[in-house]
């Protein structure tokens, strides 16, 4: 190979070597370029997620506060509307507990009213009678069937104090044990339950 020759090649890998050493230095300046945006993207995402500063955490606290302090007012007004409500239907129920009971009394009444009118203009006693012991009896019956209250009669029963009240005692040959011989008012029971002893006269053995 002659001198020109090798001469002719050296200058030929220079410039394969200049080429060669500007290529990264293109690509550094790509890399460089696309970096840019992404840093300015995640700017805006760090200030979003900044912590609140303490009056921020203040502001909405004192916001929390208010509308729990809100909604207690509400519920405390709604139960004492509540509160006054049942209070006013439990003073309805006591007053007018007996309405029943006084309804049922009120033909008793009427009754009564037309036996006294017919008294008046009448001078049949014996029917007038009748017509009173049918009063007292349509009225015991629906006091018993009805609402429970029951007539009990003492006489000839064993003194008994839970149903009986003593008014007169006498000694008699005639009984072992104390017994009633003669009830002046009669006894009532509300179910199983004495509301009013029967007045009595109790004889007592010798």
């Amino acid at each position: 190979m002659s001198k020109q020759e090798t001469q002719e090649e050296k200058p030929l890998e220079k410039e394969q070597v200049e080429e060669s050493s500007e290529a990264p230095q293109d690509n550094n300046a790509e890399g460089n370029s696309c970096a840019k945006p992404q840093e300015q993207e995640s700017k805006p995402a760090e200030a979003a997620s900044a912590p609140a500063t303490p009056e921020e955490k203040i502001a909405e606290l004192e916001a929390k506060l208010a509308q729990t302090h809100d909604q207690f007012l509400r519920k405390a007004a709604d139960f004492e509307n509540f509160r006054k409500r049942m209070n006013q239907e439990k003073q309805s129920a006591i007053e007018f507990a007996n309405q029943s009971l006084l309804l049922d009394i009120i033909p008793i009444i009427d009754d009564f009213e037309r036996a006294i009118h017919a008294g008046e203009t009448s001078t049949d006693y014996t029917s007038f009678l009748e017509g009173i012991k049918m009063i007292e009896k349509r009225f015991i019956n629906q006091l018993e069937a009805k609402w429970g209250l029951k007539r009990f009669n003492a006489a000839g029963a064993p003194f008994d104090p839970n149903f009986h009240e003593a008014m007169f005692m006498e000694k008699s040959g005639e009984v072992t044990e104390a017994t009633v011989q003669e009830d002046f008012e009669k006894g009532y029971m509300l179910k199983d339950r004495v509301i009013r002893a029967a007045k009595v006269k109790v004889l007592m053995p010798e």
